[in-house]
Order: C-alpha cells, then structure tokens, then sequence
C-alpha cells in the first residue's frame, strides 16, 4: 500500500514541536519557561477550534481553484486586538467579505471561498525586537497574542497567559461566526439586508442595487419552478486563516485525529508562513512541513525563485491539489519584473499551486504626518498587474488577500470618496497596518471582478 506523505513525514522526525530544535525567528523569549510550559501544556488539553472534515473540505475547494473553476477571497484584521473583539466588528466583518463575494460571484460567475484573517490572525511579525519610549527600551508591540499595545514595559513583556486569552477569544469569535453563517445571515432571499449605507455615494451604488435586484428575481423564479432547490440559502461557507507566528499557540492545537492521517492543526482551517519566517531550516518551515492543513506562503523581495521551489517542495512533497496556496507581495513597481518567471518557474516544476496576489504589503508609505498608510490606486495597480501577467503567462490568478475591515476606518487613502492624507487622523484604528475599509473594499470587489473578466471571459 502506498505511504501517506503525512505518514512519511512523522517517519522522517516531525512532531508539532520538532521545530523547537530550530533557529527560531519572530517569537520573542518568554521571561519564564516554566510559565510557558504549563500555559501550553494547558493549551494542548483545549477542546479544538475547528475539525479535520472542515480542513480536508477547504482543501479540496482550493483543488478546484487550483483548476481555474472557482476563486478565493482572503480577508481581513491586519491584526486582531483582543478588546476589539465584539459582535458589531464581527457582523461588520462578515457583512463586507459576503457582499464582496455577492459581488465577485455575480460578476464573475463561479463560486468564491470565503477565507477571514479571522478568529485567530492575533500575532505579527516585526523588524526590531525592541524600540525606545521615552529614553527606555522597551519590547516591539507584536500582536496581543504575545503582548500589550501600551508603551509600558512591564505591558510589552511577552505574556504566556495570552496563550489562552487567545484560544478563548478565536473560541468566542467562531461561535459567532458559525451562527451568523448558519442561521439566515446570508439568506439570498433577503439580499438587501446586506446593504451598507455608504454606498449610496459610491459611484458604483447603481450597479449594486441592479445587481441585488437581479439575484432577488433570479432566486424568485427558481424558488418558483423548484420549491426545494433553495433550501440551504440560509448557510454559507465561511473559513477561517491566520499567520501561524506564534509556534507555541498553533503547535499545542496540531493533533491527530481518529481515524485520519497526518497531524491537523486545529486552530484555523488555513494558516500562512509569513514572508520573514520563511527560511527552510527555520522553525517555521520545520512546522509547517508536517501538518496536513493548507497552507499559504507568502512570496516577496527578498527571496529567491531557487529557494521558493525548495519551499514548496519541502511543505507539499507529494505535489497534492489544493495544499498551497502562494500568495505574492512584490509592489506594484516590481510585480511586472518579478512575477513572471516566478510563474514560468512554478509551472516548469508540475506544482498546483493557488495563485494568489497580496497588492497590501508592497504599497505600504508613511505620510509627512507618520501616518502608515496604502494608496487605494497603488493596490489596484498591483492587481491589475497580477492578472495581466498571469493572462500573459497563461496561468489563473485566482485569489487575492486583503487587508480589511468591515468598520468605516481611516487608514488607506484614495477610492471613490477621495480620502486624503489629511483625512487619515479622523478614524485610524489599527495597531499595525492600514486596512481597506468598508466602501474602499466594496469597491475594489467591482474592480477585481472586472479585472478576472478581462483575464478569463
């Protein structure tokens, strides 16, 4: 009988905390180990968070956009803050990333996965392990999985208890999620409850409302000729992601489960390996390599094409549809130089990847003001890049990820609003990157699914 590549991985040494043995990048060092061993220890004796049929079932979802037969929309927090946590974020949350995909699947035609950075994405990778605050030097603010936000040493202290305040706030965050996907939230029958009202001054309000009309009518007929077709229009599919950072946090959720192969982690149906914890005898990729979730990897200066097919070689040995979902973030100045024989080279090898494009992380500027900030046309840029290149090349650009909210914030300039530089002071939330917010992200739905029509119509 044939070796199970997750199997063969175990075999070959892996055990979710072989990576221990490790250089270890991006997590900082806890002041107690023992604290650290019992809050994960802890950790390890938690009920899941997801189950292995809702990961076995993305992953063949992600095969058939692996195939060119649907698309993926990956959105969300930058990252989540613990106190942010609250039904109105959420419901905002889930209300944009559902009429963006009513948007991309009306437009476009195919079916669209909905995947949050959600319910998990608490941890962020930083340049510096320390900054200094008033003469002092304190501990990076690196995501309220490991610390506080407040300039205060003993706030910034890595902190293993947040181990579990996170388990439990992904925990509450899910239940929520599974009852608002469940239960009527997304009732095609009722379309126009996913109305915001912003948008009735976005230049793309008519289009909207045309298009809500158009599914209302659409359901009508069919409901009308096939009572029982519609009868799971109440639910939707909703996923759930986050960078895997914290290696503490996502290895003491990595298990087996009865009956099934390999080791889950169960944390999040998908988790990415970050584009500075990507080095292939890192920590990361020794964890990564063993878990049978999909994974994302993101690609971006600096990197080498050699070293990236080494990469995904190394995480998906097996060659299997729907693992791999590599998502790009060169720029919109280098997209057109880098891409391409990224593409060319990815082919050459035979790997099925899911080809998705970043255009957040590349665009990042800070105003004369120390705003960090993105240019709503610098994003839009890149995709429309991503899509002509992979057009060129004969290959499917079929995802994209987004940082989003579903709040009015004031982080990324430009859209149809015209939100300038000076504007960004009126409603700047987040504690690390700047989001697209509600009407800006609506918008860049209708370009995106312009865009894949140009590509694959």
């Amino acid at each position: 009988m044939k070796q199970d590549p997750m199997e063969d991985t175990i075999i070959k040494g892996w055990t979710p905390t072989s990576w221990k043995d490790k250089p270890v990048k991006q997590i900082p060092e806890y002041p107690d180990p023992e604290i650290l061993n019992r809050k994960f220890q802890q950790l390890k004796g938690l009920p899941p968070l997801v189950t292995s049929w809702e990961i076995d079932a993305l992953k063949e979802k992600l095969s058939r956009v692996a195939q060119g037969k649907s698309f993926l929309l990956q959105g969300g927090d930058c990252a989540e803050s613990f106190d942010a946590i609250s039904s109105p974020k959420i419901v905002n949350m889930v209300k944009v990333l559902l009429q963006m995909s009513f948007i991309l699947i009306h437009e476009m035609g195919v079916p669209v996965l909905r995947l949050g950075r959600i319910a998990g994405q608490y941890a962020k990778p930083r340049s510096n392990d320390f900054e200094t605050v008033d003469g002092k030097e304190i501990h990076n603010y690196r995501g309220d999985l490991i610390n506080g936000f407040k300039s205060e040493s003993e706030i910034r202290m890595p902190d293993p208890e947040r181990l579990i305040e996170g388990y439990h706030k992904a925990g509450l965050t899910l239940n929520f999620l599974r009852a608002l996907s469940e239960e009527g939230f997304a009732d095609l029958h009722h379309p126009e409850q996913w109305e915001l009202d912003f948008m009735r001054n976005n230049e793309y309000y008519k289009e909207y409302e045309e298009m809500v009309t158009s599914i209302t009518k659409a359901v009508r007929f069919v409901e009308a000729i096939s009572p029982d077709t519609f009868s799971n229009l109440q639910k939707v599919d909703f996923y759930t992601s986050h960078e895997a950072l914290n290696l503490y946090y996502d290895s003491a959720q990595t298990r087996k489960v009865p009956r099934k192969p390999g080791f889950y982690n169960l944390s999040a149906h998908m988790v990415w390996i970050g584009n500075r914890t990507r080095d292939l005898d890192g920590a990361h990729v020794e964890y990564f390599r063993g878990i049978t979730n999909p994974v994302g990897i993101k690609i971006g200066p600096p990197y080498t094409i050699d070293e990236t097919l080494k990469l995904i070689e190394k995480l998906n040995p097996s060659h299997e549809s729907g693992k791999i979902v590599l998502i790009t973030r060169f720029g919109k100045d280098k997209i057109e130089k880098e891409l391409p024989g990224l593409i060319q080279a990815v082919r050459r090898e035979g790997f099925p990847v899911v080809w998705s494009s970043d255009p957040m992380h590349g665009n990042t500027f800070n105003t004369d003001d120390d705003f960090k900030t993105r240019n709503f046309d610098h994003i839009l840029d890149e995709i429309r890049s991503a899509f002509a290149i992979h057009r060129s090349e004969g290959s499917y650009l079929g995802a994209v990820h987004l940082e989003m909210t579903g709040d009015n914030v004031t982080e990324c300039v430009g859209g149809a609003q015209g939100l300038n530089e000076k504007g960004l002071s009126k409603n700047y939330e987040t504690f690390c990157d700047p989001r697209l917010n509600y009407e800006q992200s609506l918008e860049m739905a209708f370009l995106i699914a312009r865009e894949w029509k140009k590509s694959y119509i």
